[in-house]
């Protein structure tokens, strides 16, 4: 897979190797960036925005919610720590 960022392969690598597998839940989300559940759960219900990229599997409103570790792994590189 190429990246147009270092840093974004380091992430994903280190992700694939954590994980091992394509995409990531909402759990696992959260605890990659380092926020709750709910703040996932209350961004996915305002559109999205703020958190990497998604899917939702299926059409109800308890779908499944899944995340690429490529989407996840850009995410956190072009998302700066504050302390």
């Amino acid at each position: 897979m190429k990246f147009t960022n270092e840093k974004i392969e380091i992430i994903y690598r280190d992700l694939k190797s954590k994980y091992d597998k394509s995409t990531l839940d909402i759990k696992e989300v959260a605890n990659e960036i380092s926020c709750s559940v709910s703040t996932i759960n209350f961004y996915l219900a305002r559109g999205g925005i703020g958190i990497p990229k998604h899917k939702k599997i299926g059409t109800s409103k308890k779908a499944r919610v899944v995340f690429s570790i490529v989407d996840v792994a850009e995410y956190l590189a072009n998302t700066s720590e504050t302390a």
